[in-house]
């Protein structure tokens, strides 16, 4: 199969920020390894961001956009964007260019043999509050999920669309994607990317929801887990 990448980003409140995506994702287009779109799912901004947006998609016909009716958060904004792209692969960047775009291809190298791919920020370019916090959710979700990842945080991955589009969503979700992907048989591999400090606009996750956040949501992936649907057919005629 001849794949395809649609790139979703996620955008609440980051119009400081959207000429760089625009400039580095065109940039990426040169060198990226399939042929390569991008949609920006625009969480109910309330500044300029959306205005941008339309801008940028105007002038660049690898670009398009959707726009929600208002914020729902990050995870039901990559459910809107899986529903919307039609290509074989779906990646995801946040729009805060903390990750580099380039390091697309890297994950594109095991694609073929896994189902979902996903960076992990090595030298992590964060405060240190942040970086602490990240770990201890880290170590709390990989206890409850058994899924070895070391950063699902990490806002770089690509994901088979079969898989993307058949995971079930509930609030939260991004934190655990591999252990959904899995969930489905499929396979994971986690590849160390470039990290960059934060250049402009404000993070949208603080201590409470980075802690106490991910703490809920494995307890909403344990009742899915067990309440979730599986099965094989041994035999037809």
């Amino acid at each position: 199969m001849n794949n395809t990448l649609s790139i979703i980003v996620p955008v609440y409140n980051e119009q400081e920020n959207l000429g760089r995506v625009e400039k580095e994702l065109q940039e990426y287009f040169n060198c990226a390894n399939v042929p390569t779109a991008v949609l920006f799912v625009d969480d109910g901004s309330q500044d300029l961001s959306l205005s941008i947006i339309k801008k940028i998609c105007s002038r660049n016909p690898a670009f398009h956009y959707i726009s929600l009716d208002r914020n729902y958060g990050l995870s039901t904004a990559l459910k809107a964007g899986f529903d919307a792209v039609g290509s074989t692969l779906i990646g995801y960047i946040d729009s805060d260019l903390q990750t580099s775009p380039m390091d697309f291809n890297l994950l594109l190298d095991y694609i073929d043999t896994y189902d979902l791919v996903t960076g992990v920020r090595s030298d992590r370019k964060d405060a240190f509050l942040k970086k602490v916090s990240s770990l201890v959710a880290n170590s709390i979700r990989r206890s409850f999920t058994q899924d070895g990842m070391d950063d699902t945080g990490c806002p770089l991955k690509i994901i088979k669309a079969d898989y993307a589009k058949s995971i079930p969503m509930f609030k939260g979700l991004h934190r655990f994607l591999p252990a959904m992907v899995l969930l489905l048989n499929g396979k994971v591999k986690q590849v160390p990317v470039q990290h960059f400090p934060r250049i402009a606009g404000k993070a949208k996750f603080g201590l409470r929801n980075r802690l106490f956040g991910p703490l809920i949501d494995c307890f909403a992936y344990l009742w899915m887990k067990s309440n979730y649907i599986s099965y094989k057919i041994e035999d037809k005629g």
